[in-house]
Formats: C-alpha cells, sequence, structure tokens
C-alpha cells in the first residue's frame, strides 16, 4: 500500500490535538437532513449533513502536512445526503455519499464537537474561567522559581496557565543581568514591539516621554489603551531597586467589572457601550484608540479593560449620555480605590511581575530617585502567543 492508499485508509484528524473517547458510538439514524448519533451514555447528537460533509478530515478535504482544509462546503450541492452510514470495528462513524465521496470520524472527534445542547454545556464548563480577586491577593500572590520555569516545561505551563486565569504572577530567584528578560519572554514566544522598543527601562529620566518614566506617582492604568489592540502580557524585572517608594499596585479590573455590574448594573452597561478616545502623544508619535472602557467577548464575559486616565481625550458622547458616563467612570475609578481590591507590594532585585496587561490595572507609588537607583526592565507578549503556548504545551 503506498502513501496515498495510507493516507485514504487511516485519514487524519483535523488538528495536531488527541481526542480520547468518552463514550462509543451505538447506533447511527436517519432524519431529514441530519443523522442523529446515540451514543453509549444514552446522549444523542444530531449532525447535519452539510456539516459532516463540511468536516470530512479525509486526504481530498484536508492536506495532512499542515491539515488545514482544502474542501470548501460550496463545492458540493447543498442538498447533499448520505448513501450510506455504518459503526466500522473501531467505532468511527462512517458516511458514504451520494456522489461517491467516503468520509470517516473518529468518535472522540466527533463526541468533542458535537453540537446538542449537552455536548455545547459541557464545553462551556471546562473553557477557562478567569479566578478573580481581590486584597486577599496580598497573602496568597502566585509565586514560581525562575530556574523551573526557565528549564521544565510542566512548571512553565504552571506558570502560564495562573497568568492566563490569575492574571498576576510573580517570578523569584531572576538574575538581575539585562539579557534575562527577553530568553524569558521567548520561552513563551515573540516579544511585541511598541514605540518604547522591544525592550524598554522604566526609571526615572529628566527627558521622559512617558509618566513611567518619571518618579511620580503611576495612577492605576493599563499599558497603550491607545493601540487598537493593547498588549497581552506584561513584564517587569526588577534589576535594583534601593529607593524610597515606589511600590507596585495592582487591582484585578475584571473584579471591578464584576463588582459594578452586581452593584450598578446601569453604570457597568454605560462603559460597555460608550466608546472614549485614547491618545499617547510625544514628539514622534500619535496613537489614538476609540474604544469602551470594558469589553465584552463573544460569550458575553469580560475579556478587556481599557483604562489610562492620564491617556484620555475628552469625552466625546451624545449630550444626554455625558452625565451618565461621568458617573459611571467616577465609579469605576473610585471602586479600583477601594481597599477590598487593592493589591500593594514592593517588588526586589531579582523579582518579576508578570501580569494581564489588558485585565489587570497596575500603578505606582511615589519615589524620591535622590534616595537610591531604581531600575525596571520592561516588555510585552501579546495574549494570543500566551494561550497558543498553553494549548501545545497541553497537546
Amino acid at each position: 500500500m503506498n502513501a496515498v492508499d495510507t493516507a485514504l485508509e487511516n485519514p487524519p484528524i483535523a488538528d495536531w490535538r488527541s481526542y480520547p473517547v468518552s463514550a462509543d458510538l451505538v447506533e447511527v439514524k436517519a432524519a431529514a437532513d441530519a443523522l442523529e448519533t446515540v451514543w453509549s451514555d444514552g446522549r444523542v447528537s444530531p449532525f447535519h449533513h452539510q456539516w459532516l460533509r463540511d468536516n470530512c478530515s479525509c486526504s481530498k478535504c484536508v492536506y495532512s502536512v499542515t491539515r488545514e482544509q482544502l474542501f470548501e462546503i460550496v463545492d458540493v450541492p447543498e442538498q447533499l445526503h448520505p448513501q450510506r452510514t455504518r459503526i466500522d470495528e473501531q467505532g468511527h462513524l462512517l458516511i458514504d455519499w451520494q456522489d461517491g465521496h467516503h468520509s470517516r470520524f473518529h468518535p472522540g472527534w466527533l463526541r468533542a464537537h458535537a453540537y446538542d445542547e449537552a455536548s455545547r454545556a459541557e464545553r462551556r464548563a471546562q473553557r477557562p474561567h478567569s479566578r478573580l480577586w481581590g486584597a486577599e491577593m496580598n497573602e496568597q500572590l502566585p509565586q514560581f522559581d525562575y530556574q523551573a520555569v526557565m528549564t521544565d516545561d510542566s512548571a512553565l505551563l504552571h506558570w502560564l496557565v495562573a497568568v492566563r486565569d490569575i492574571g498576576l504572577t510573580q517570578l523569584l530567584g531572576v538574575p538581575t543581568s539585562e539579557d534575562v528578560l527577553p530568553t524569558l519572554a521567548k520561552r513563551i514566544s515573540f516579544i511585541r514591539e511598541s514605540n518604547f522598543g522591544v525592550l524598554f527601562d522604566v526609571q526615572s529620566k529628566a527627558d521622559a516621554d512617558s509618566n513611567a518614566y518619571t518618579s511620580f506617582n503611576l495612577p492605576l492604568h493599563t499599558d497603550l489603551p491607545t493601540r487598537e489592540l493593547e498588549p497581552g502580557l506584561q513584564f517587569l524585572h526588577c534589576l535594583v531597586n534601593d529607593a524610597t517608594g515606589g511600590e507596585s499596585v495592582f487591582v484585578d479590573g475584571f473584579a471591578v467589572a464584576e463588582a459594578l455590574h452586581q452593584e450598578a448594573p446601569e453604570l457597568f452597561r454605560t462603559l460597555c457601550d460608550t466608546p472614549i478616545e485614547f491618545r499617547n502623544k510625544s514628539r514622534t508619535s500619535d496613537y489614538r484608540c476609540l474604544a469602551p472602557i470594558i469589553a465584552l467577548d463573544a460569550h458575553g464575559a469580560v475579556s478587556e479593560i481599557r483604562m489610562g486616565n492620564f491617556l484620555k481625550g475628552p469625552f466625546d458622547a451624545p449630550v444626554e449620555r455625558m452625565a451618565a458616563l461621568y458617573s459611571a467612570y467616577r465609579r469605576f475609578i473610585e471602586m479600583t480605590r477601594e481597599p477590598r481590591f487593592r493589591v500593594q507590594r514592593r517588588l526586589e532585585a531579582g523579582q518579576l511581575w508578570c501580569f494581564d496587561n489588558r485585565r489587570t490595572l497596575h500603578a505606582r507609588t511615589e519615589f524620591d530617585p535622590t534616595s537610591g537607583a531604581r531600575h525596571f526592565k520592561g516588555c510585552y507578549v501579546d495574549r494570543d502567543e500566551l494561550l497558543s503556548r498553553i494549548h501545545v504545551l497541553q497537546r
């Protein structure tokens, strides 16, 4: 049997993951425009003919090297239907289509993608969920060992899942040389460059082009709300911190949004529905973005917080909505100042913050630049890169 015959005999799953069989296929029933599959645990999963044909993973429909689809559903009749169906000895669903095409579906893959309500509810329950936090994080901060993260993929995965689900982590035992941060960040993936560079130095500068590069109190914010896509992860690596003051402050923006939703739903909705403009102006660049402070994902969950009072432009809202916008804006900032949400810790040399910049608001208390040196190294990695790395490590 040649390679082509083998590919036809054993078509690949159009994915790089594996799919364990949690229930066996025991029966297939014909319906008007679908097949009803009956599983060994009693669940019944209808699959429409078009869905099945669209997801055929044979070598004619999916290129086995890339596992990307070659087939497009418009290339077969809309009313295409199976001529014959059966379950083989390995438990696969086999379909002979009326046009002569043959499809085979792995039972684990088919169950994992079933779209009956029970199966969809299972997938919703299995999706990662954000773990909201408040002041208790002062005592429960997730901390990880730098050497373990750099040398052990299981430790790396443990850290990245915490970044994804909690949004605030700290690494300990980090060498204080300036070349360490890019090596760590690339343990995840590519570094995102911005107008501040691939890496940036957070220290007081006489010719600062951002308040972050001064010794002032820096209020709670997310970095680069002026961009269409805010950076996902932010790293801050402490090389030296001998100055008086300058403590790091964090607030879980998702927790504040949820509390606002519960306590004042009309204010929450205003911040979801009303875009405001953020502006980042310097001598050589001018970035602007019009977006709401609270963004929701396709499932209706909070997916992003965009905040930076020192970067916002004048509100531009209809006259009848301006008062409501200010009420919502004021309340959100008031809540971020409440002790129940606030985490405040000093970062020492050899320690590193890694947090979700599109979720976790961060700030810095004022420090005295004459009292000692203070130098943090920073960079960004997009959230997509974090999620991709987690998926690869998990599979």
